[in-house]
């Protein structure tokens, strides 16, 4: 074991150095480390510095944090910590950076990205690997190789030939030159003499490549002022006619600073608009009730099935701009309405021969769920899906066009960036509108390395970072317009159920104070900057549990502010009926077979025609039924117009008869039959009598009922046996469905009893690798298991078992894994040993057979 005030030489010994919180920050800031739970912290340490892993965590840095790993990759190694603040604050210091480099220091060290004490901060290997300049590529500081770097393959004459220039005297070697270089360079008064002496277009030419990037093209034969900084060495080559900026020059003309704007805190997300609370609540409220009826029509009209399946999976552009025609939205609206019924499991192929899409029996249950319920339905599963209905038009790696319903549209990242977007409208006052630029600016300060990076080689990565246009920038814009079309906020602004949802507590309100006026456009908003983080802002997505509480505390919220389902509508001598609010399921139902919706809105029209009202005879009602359900749900008299247009179709309705013959018609009045064959528009169905009453047909019978009903006939369909059909609409439904799995974003963070565990069994491991042994007959290599004969292994355990001592013994399990463990015997019988073991933090029971050796562990 290494000793506490001895400085760690490697990443397992600072681990080893760590109490079981840090290691549990650790291990929830990077759940790849303990995916499997690795053997001790030497396992550990090796996989905290995998090139996968590392690259997943500097992802997840900020930009201040990601700028300091950027300065110690452009340090010395080791470096010093007041080296950094140099780096990051420059010589003239900069107060919000020094006040700031604590903590993102501390935030690299909790991750495991940068190890040692504040005198010997050194960044891991990979972390150096991907930030620091190289002969092909300059750090993303727009720093390029050191003096040694660049002088790596330099012939000893032409370096002489350099220091000279310099004005430094000449030197036996040329590691003593380059030495001798460096320090000029880094020198800041000698830099400064030597610099004032150059010409003008000299120190133009420096200015345009200190900030980056570092390389220059020069002719075989460069002007005077290249000249005067290549005898020198402020300019070095690296290869035929391209020439780099040295490290430590470009530093000095930066004035000691790696970067050119270091960004200590974050931006604020800036205000827009400020509404009344109340405002913003019922604007949601209604947004959310206007989501309820749009996911309903969509698949009432999916409800005998819907758009056919395409081979490859997903719907075609066609049946994508017909939903869209359907529920008068465009069509990305219309895909993200299509996609949120698949995300919430109310939507699904139905996997027939001639696969379709339809409702699933889920959707007959959240129809019957109250409509702040089915809201809160549709808003979690928007929260955690991975789909993204934003893609749907574009185009795959492979130039593939991305179809709603189709593969390919899951992005890790999008229930990520939804929670912390919502979780920064959270953060401001109330009724407070954020500016989407703000935001998206933001977002780039939290993660400014997720981007484009798929097929983007490891040095390239930094060139590719950061881009305004990166799917991260995307999502988050798609978040806004998507939670205001769900009705998580309103005006712009998260709405008191909207809060609730995310778990955020109420926001207190202030007595007396009159509530804001919605803000104009030259009104001046106050700006609220955050840093460090606020307790809203560091707002993590809660567990299950928890969700659900969050998820009854929004449905509370939400229920008082829908409209409640009427009971009744409006008839009107033009013969429509207006419903002046939404309708109860049962009324909604059977007006819509009765009448055609004429035009939705904040009260819906419905128009009666013959055609509607044959369609509801032919689900079986009778023309009492429909007198007696008109009086029952109208609040006016029926008009006299609607009472003739139902008697007048029910009159008519079934005077003919459709049958097989293939197909016959007749009908006791001959003079209707005689009128039918002396129509033209009868041609075409090839009528010929069979009998004064019957007509017969070659076409089907659903042919001849659609060609009689387009002359203005109403035939009813009649059974084998003679009897009137009845039709009724059929409700094609899926096969019970399960919602669609969310693809993670790498593992899912520990949870507390996950870590305690993990920590436990790590550091019994650790404690089984490390801890010293007495010496044995055998010799053991390092990571090699303890090798003793049975009877050695019997006589150790024994006397262990007398004495209270602990060992060290090496195990084969069945499966015939090996390791190492540490126990403390209890007892031996029947070739069985029970301890109990330090790794597991257990007692056990192993066979003798399978352990393969025994030794002591010294007193210490």
């Amino acid at each position: 074991m290494s000793n506490p005030a001895t400085p760690p030489r490697s990443l397992a010994e600072a681990l080893r150095a760590r109490d079981d919180t840090s290691l549990a920050v650790l291990l929830r800031a990077r759940p790849d480390l303990i995916t499997p739970v690795p053997t001790d912290l030497t396992q550990l340490a090796t996989r905290a510095g995998t090139r996968a892993s590392v690259l997943r965590a500097l992802e997840r840095l900020d930009r201040f944090a990601l700028q300091t790993a950027e300065a110690l990759a452009v340090a010395a190694d080791p470096a010093s910590y007041d080296d950094l603040l140099g780096l990051m604050a420059g010589d003239a210091g900069d107060p919000p950076v020094t006040a700031a480099l604590p903590r993102a220091l501390g935030a690299l060290r909790d991750q495991a990205l940068v190890w040692g004490d504040d005198d010997r901060l050194r960044l891991v290997r990979t972390a150096r690997e991907v930030l620091a300049p190289s002969a092909q590529y300059p750090s993303p500081t727009g720093l390029g190789p050191t003096v040694r770097e660049a002088t790596s393959g330099m012939s000893p004459g032409r370096i002489q030939e350099i220091v000279a220039g310099a004005g430094l005297p000449s030197t036996h070697d040329p590691v003593s030159a380059v030495d001798a270089l460096t320090k000029l360079f880094g020198h800041r008064k000698k830099m400064a003499r030597l610099l004032a002496a150059a010409p003008a277009e000299s120190r133009e030419v420096l200015g345009r490549l200190v900030w980056g990037p570092p390389y220059g093209q020069i002719t075989p034969e460069p002007a005077a002022h290249l000249r005067w900084l290549l005898d020198r060495g402020l300019l070095l080559p690296t290869a035929p006619g391209t020439v780099v900026l040295p490290r430590e020059v470009a530093l000095h003309l930066r004035e000691g600073r790696a970067h050119r704007e270091p960004e200590p805190a974050p931006p604020a997300v800036e205000p827009t608009a400020t509404h009344r609370p109340q405002v913003v609540d019922a604007t949601a409220a209604g947004q959310a009730y206007t989501a309820l009826a749009t996911v309903e029509e969509l698949l009432k009209d999916w409800d005998e099935g819907g758009p056919a399946v395409l081979r490859a999976g997903g719907l075609s552009v066609r049946d994508l701009k017909r939903t869209a025609v359907a529920l008068d939205v465009p069509e990305p609206i219309a895909a993200f309405w299509v996609e949120l019924a698949y995300a919430a499991g109310l939507l699904a192929s139905d996997g027939e021969a001639d696969e379709r899409y339809a409702a699933t029996p889920a959707y007959d249950e959240w129809l019957d769920r109250p409509p702040a319920e089915r809201w809160a339905l549709l808003a979690e599963a928007w929260l955690t899906a991975t789909r993204t209905s934003g893609l749907v038009g574009g185009r795959d790696a492979k130039d593939r066009a991305l179809s709603a319903l189709g593969p390919g549209l899951d992005r890790s990242a999008a229930p990520e960036v939804r929670h912390r977007v919502l979780t920064l409208l959270a953060a401001l006052p109330e009724g407070t509108a954020p500016a989407a630029e703000s935001v998206l600016a933001r977002l780039r300060w939290e993660r400014p390395l997720r981007g484009p990076q798929v097929g983007v080689p490891p040095r390239e990565r930094s060139r590719a970072w950061g881009r305004e246009d990166d799917l991260r920038s995307r999502l988050a814009r798609w978040t806004l317009t998507e939670a205001e079309l769900l009705g998580v906020t309103g005006r712009g602004a998260l709405s008191a159920h909207g809060r609730a949802l995310l778990g955020a507590p109420p926001v207190e309100k202030t007595p007396g104070k009159t509530p804001e006026q919605p803000a104009g456009p030259g009104d001046k908003l106050p700006v609220h900057h955050h840093h460090p983080l606020t307790a809203l802002e560091a707002l993590e997505p809660l567990s299950p549990p928890e969700q659900a509480a969050a998820t009854a505390n929004a449905v509370r919220l939400l229920a008082p502010l829908l409209p409640e389902p009427l009971d009744h509508v409006l008839l009107q001598a033009d013969l429509t009926a207006v419903a002046p609010g939404p309708l109860r399921r049962p009324l909604a139902d059977a007006l819509g077979v009765l009448a055609d919706v004429e035009s939705k809105g904040g009260a819906t029209v419905y128009r009666f025609t013959p055609a509607s009202v044959r369609r509801a005879l032919d689900a079986g009602r009778t023309a009492s039924d429909l007198h007696a359900f008109l009086t029952t749900h109208s609040r006016t008299p029926v008009p006299q117009p609607l009472a003739y247009l139902i008697d007048d179709v029910a009159r008519k309705h079934g005077h003919l008869r459709v049958g097989a013959a293939s197909a016959y018609v007749r009908c006791d009045d001959d003079t209707v039959l005689n009128e039918i064959m002396a129509d033209k528009r009868a041609a075409a169905l090839r009528l010929r009598r069979l009998a004064p009453t019957v007509l017969a047909t070659q076409a089907d019978p659903a042919t001849l009922l659609e060609g009689l009903r387009a002359m203005g006939y109403a035939p009813a369909a009649e059974s084998a046996e003679g009897d009137v059909l009845i039709t009724r609409a059929h409700a094609h439904r899926t096969p019970p469905r399960t919602a669609p799995e969310p693809v993670p974003d790498g593992p899912p963070p520990p949870d507390t009893t996950l870590l305690s565990a993990a920590i436990r069994a790590i550091r019994a491991g650790d404690l089984a690798a490390t801890a010293p042994r007495k010496p044995t007959g055998t010799a053991v290599k390092g990571g090699e298991l303890p090798r003793t004969t049975p009877a050695e292994t019997l006589a150790t355990v024994q006397a262990a078992v007398l004495t209270g001592d602990t060992l060290w013994i090496g195990y084969v399990n069945a499966e015939g894994t090996a390791s190492q463990r540490v126990i403390a015997p209890i007892r031996v019988e029947g070739g069985f040993v029970t301890a109990y073991d330090h790794t597991a933090d257990e007692v056990r029971t192993y066979p003798l057979h399978r352990v393969t050796g025994v030794a002591e562990l010294a007193e210490e």
